[in-house]
């Protein structure tokens, strides 16, 4: 599957829309994917699919970057859209997300698995019919207490000290996704799984 030139992969960052949600925990995915657009020199400004979306040629294949416009919570909506349209299996989804299990600067890569509590890959697993889908996890941290309210917690800002941390990691997240089109989940993992900001 990895490595065959001519194959299209649909990399989806996940995040709300709006500024006041630009800096939000919950909002890694899409810097993960602006960053990464910004290296490929891809705009991902065009609206369909209920997402703002680009597409550029990389190593031989054709990328699209996915930006759901529909709130966190219906993600999964706009990449069955954008992955019914260009013909992409879930195999070939890769979905950039933030992960309170690890802390800012930390990534993991996964080949499959559920969605750990996560609303927007819940919403993908849903639509999609499959939790088979590559996704690479950005560290956000854990919230302060247990008590902390989880919605809160994924909606609040950075401090600066964690942003500096952040800031590799937002790169690192799309280095992955092009690492995952071209090597595979395994070598993306061994690259970045244990890697620190």
């Amino acid at each position: 599957m990895f490595g065959a030139s001519g194959d299209s992969w649909l990399i989806v960052g996940l995040g709300n829309p709006g500024r006041e949600y630009e800096k939000n925990r919950h909002n890694c995915g899409f810097r993960a994917v602006d960053i990464l657009a910004q290296h490929l020199g891809c705009k991902v400004d065009r609206l369909k699919f209920q997402g703002l979306y680009g597409q550029v040629n990389y190593q031989g294949r054709k990328l699209i970057l996915l930006k759901p416009q529909t709130y966190m919570n219906l993600s999964g909506n706009s990449v069955l859209q954008a992955s019914a349209f260009f013909k992409i299996p879930p195999q070939r989804i890769i979905v950039l997300f933030d992960d309170i299990s690890l802390p800012p600067g930390r990534l993991r890569i996964r080949g499959d698995g559920s969605a750990g509590g996560h609303n927007g890959i819940k919403s993908i697993i849903a639509q999609l019919g499959s939790q088979d889908f590559p996704r690479v996890k950005i560290g956000v941290g854990a919230k302060p207490t247990p008590e902390y309210d989880l919605a809160a917690w994924v909606l609040s800002n950075f401090t600066s000290q964690e942003e500096k941390a952040l800031s590799d990691s937002l790169q690192w997240a799309g280095e992955a996704a092009l690492c995952i089109v071209e090597h595979g989940v395994g070598e993306a993992a061994n690259r970045y799984n244990g890697r620190s900001a």
